[in-house]
């Protein structure tokens, strides 16, 4: 079975390299040129646990090829994904695609297009003759650990009326439905709605906590133990428990609005959905709150902040409350430095120049009134904190993801602020 993948971005490099790695030849088309240059040499300009190996081991096994010419790319495909980043090119890329691909050739959307969009673009293609079928393939990949939520996903959902594109994806599946991963036949439109749910469910869930972990605060309860006896619950389990989290990545805060716009133009007021979006935007509010109540005020203060990805093992900063944390401590005059692992050439990009980037957690927290754990990188566990105990100005944590040994921390001569925890 031959695979040709559309688009080179985030998206494509993954569920090209993932495919191949089934055993499958798979053709990566994009029209950058520099772009897949790097990716046929197996570089990658992101932070992706295990990919750039992946792409690196099946180029030189023959299965994954890249390509520019258009023309060409799919000549051969049974299969072709279109896996652009932007949803709002998905239209015209179909339309690409059709114009030279064999016109029995099964289309896949992977792509984070909104509700309705395989319906437009089935019926586009009908209205100029082409009978190919289409499927709504959504992915739920996180950044740090895409390869693995493609090598093991919670289910597999396919939205197709046509039962033989249906047959050909679940034999393309076979190493994962061999695994007893499930496999979901359902509407264009149900699986177009999976993802964004999806995401809003988890929305909701990271908001909820945190509003309790507020709540914890002000009553004397533990918001670790909480989310932990909670997450015991099987109606409720433990992902996505933990307080001080966030929702964050290239394509959450897209889904969401998308939902919204989706249940606004239908007449449906998705409250729910509304509150958990307000929660989480107010996070980096409340964060700033907590710092200034702790220094009684952040204006001149040093501020170091230790993580600016939205998540460990990942450079994405995309909807990051590291992020925004920092652009909120600049505007009540904090002066702000920072670390990140990985993520710092990202950050760059979107901070002010007044945040000041260091090369180690170390340089970042010397003579500063507070450090703030902003992701919950494993490293920062492993930090010398009898050094940054002489370092810094002032000895203070303020551990917005739960992460640090508290005891420990005091009994050194720190003082320790956690989220939701006394």
């Amino acid at each position: 079975m031959q695979i040709a993948v559309y688009g080179a971005g985030y998206l494509g490099t993954v569920v090209s390299a993932c495919l191949a790695d089934f055993g499958t030849p798979v053709t990566c088309y994009d029209e950058d040129t520099a772009r897949v240059e790097r990716l046929a040499r197996g570089l990658i300009s992101y932070h992706e646990k295990d990919l750039k190996e992946m792409i690196r081991r099946n180029v030189r096994a023959g299965r994954l090829t890249y390509s520019t010419t258009l023309a060409t790319f799919a000549e051969k495909a049974e299969i072709i994904v279109l896996a652009e980043d932007a949803p709002r090119y998905a239209l015209e890329a179909a339309e690409k695609i059709a114009r030279v691909a064999p016109k029995d050739a099964i289309l896949v959307i992977v792509a984070p297009v909104g509700v309705g969009t395989a319906a437009k673009i089935e019926q586009k293609l009908r209205a100029a003759g082409d009978q190919r079928p289409v499927v709504s393939h959504p992915l739920f990949l996180t950044n740090g650990c895409a390869v693995e939520d493609f090598n093991w996903p919670d289910r597999i959902v396919l939205g197709s009326p046509s039962q033989p594109a249906v047959l050909a994806l679940k034999h393309l599946y076979r190493p994962l439905a061999l695994r007893g991963v499930p496999v979901i036949v359902t509407s264009h439109e149900t699986a177009e709605l999976v993802r964004q749910a999806s995401t809003a469910f988890v929305a909701t869930k990271i908001s909820f906590i945190n509003e309790l972990s507020s709540l914890c605060e002000r009553v004397g309860a533990d918001s670790a133990d909480l989310a932990l006896a909670m997450g015991l619950d099987k109606k409720i389990a433990p992902r996505c428990l933990q307080p001080g989290a966030t929702l964050g990545g290239a394509f959450v805060e897209a889904d969401m609005e998308s939902l919204a716009h989706l249940a606004q133009c239908a007449g449906v007021p998705l409250k729910v959905l509304g509150a958990a979006r307000e929660v989480s935007h107010s996070h980096s509010d409340r964060l700033v709150e907590k710092i200034s109540q702790t220094l009684d005020s952040v204006m001149g203060k040093e501020i170091a902040i230790l993580g600016l990805a939205f998540k460990p093992n990942t450079n994405s900063v995309a909807a990051s409350s590291s992020m925004l944390l920092a652009k909120r401590l600049l505007s009540k005059g904090a002066h702000v430095r920072a670390y990140d692992p990985v993520a710092i050439p990202d950050a760059r990009g979107e901070l002010d120049s007044a945040v000041r980037c260091f090369d180690s957690a170390y340089d970042a927290a010397e003579g500063v009134d507070a450090i703030v754990v902003g992701t919950g990188w494993p490293e920062f566990r492993a930090l010398d904190f009898d050094k940054l105990r002489r370092l810094v100005r002032r000895p203070l944590i303020v551990d917005t993801k739960n992460l640090l040994d508290a005891n420990r921390l005091r009994a050194i001569g720190f003082q320790y602020v956690g989220m939701g925890r006394n």
